[in-house]
């Protein structure tokens, strides 16, 4: 049954919602906006122009390329023109045949931007040269050899650096869409699942995460993203992890945990967003990489665990599953913490109640009974 326009609408403005209320959206970029900042403050940018320049986006960076090449070869071409003219070497000038020019063959505009090129692109057509009878045409070929230098190892670096940037292999990790509550070794468990897409290892490996919510203290006062510190764990512990394959981490929901008091049923209703952190050395590189992604209560399904994607085949190789990186499955899983830890007198119950899946309606014959 396709669905009606309302409810498509209705799907695309609460994912909107949920986009711009979002602080770390799922691919690790931070939805965060400065406002009011002092222009003074702005010149730090300036001050910083390598850091500037390499968080440029590529559009501007291929500009600004452009446009530095572009600019120092016309404001040497008019230094040039500037030479040829004192010296008398243009041809309005009219200068006597047994002149010796100060830049052979340099007697217009065009021809002074050219030599400019030539020059800072080390080119040389072999027509056009610098002869010495100007001082002034020796010490400006040498400036601008050197300056020119300067401009291209500046933006090798700056491409360089852009390329080699952590972020692009950050691409390469990945986490599910969805977090899930189960049971896992006789606890009740949050679970998330992240895989490394490349076969060079993450080095040194951590994982942790934020609660970012906002409280109220008892003095009154809001704090807005107060953070909490959420632990993540493996099976092989939390630090130091050997990346090669996907792995679920798991956090553990006891008392000390900030979900320990949620249930199913008030598990959206709550206002909160888990930031989760993969801290990493790429093998290839050397160069330290962090991955981000977060969690939305909407997007927490308890009652749920991930369905298994590593298997070993009969050559003895093991073999990763992506088509069930993300399918989950539905597990019986306590109403909350507490009924899964026993505790008496706190247990949450829905005044709407839940629809019990596996309920089924059967008739049932009554026995004929005798009066007396």
């Amino acid at each position: 049954m396709t669905r009606s326009l309302r409810e498509v609408v209705k799907e695309y403005m609460s994912e909107r919602r949920v986009h711009k209320y979002r602080l770390v959206t799922k691919d690790g970029r931070c939805n965060i906006e400065f406002g009011n900042v002092m222009h003074r403050n702005r010149f730090v940018y300036v001050l910083d122009i390598w850091t500037t320049f390499v968080e440029t986006r590529w559009r501007f960076v291929i500009l600004y390329f452009v446009a530095s090449f572009t600019l120092s070869w016309f404001i040497f071409g008019l230094l040039w023109y500037w030479i040829a003219r004192d010296h008398g070497d243009l041809k309005w000038q009219n200068p006597p045949e047994n002149n010796t020019a100060c830049v052979y063959s340099v007697n217009t505009l065009t021809y002074a931007f050219l030599f400019s090129l030539e020059t800072q692109a080390t080119i040389g057509y072999g027509n056009v040269y610098v002869t010495d009878v100007c001082p002034g045409a020796v010490a400006l070929i040498i400036i601008q050899s050197l300056i020119g230098t300067i401009i291209n190892c500046f933006w090798c670096g700056v491409v360089m650096a852009k390329i080699a940037l952590p972020k692009k292999r950050a691409k390469t990790i990945t986490f599910t869409d969805q977090a899930v509550i189960c049971p896992k070794k006789g606890t009740l468990c949050l679970q998330i699942r992240v895989a490394n897409l490349r076969k060079t290892l993450m080095i040194g490996s951590q994982i942790y995460g934020k609660l970012l919510r906002t409280t109220v203290t008892p003095e009154g006062e809001t704090i807005i993203l107060d953070q909490v510190s959420i632990d993540f764990m493996v099976d092989a512990g939390k630090d130091s992890l050997f990346f090669v394959c996907p792995f679920t981490l798991y956090h553990v929901i006891d008392k000390t945990s900030p979900f320990f008091d949620m249930a199913v049923d008030t598990l959206h209703q709550q206002e909160f967003e888990l930031v989760v952190f993969l801290d990493g050395t790429a093998e290839s590189t050397s160069s330290s990489c962090q991955v981000r992604t977060s969690y939305l209560p909407q997007e927490i399904m308890w009652g749920y665990d991930f369905l298994p994607i590593i298997s070993r085949s009969k050559e003895g190789k093991y073999r990763v599953d992506f088509s069930n990186f993300a399918k989950v499955v539905p597990v019986p899983t306590a109403h909350c913490a507490y009924c899964y830890h026993n505790e008496a007198g706190h247990h949450h119950h829905s005044i709407s109640g839940i629809d019990n899946q596996g309920f089924e309606v059967i008739d049932i014959e009554m026995p004929n009974v005798t009066k007396m």
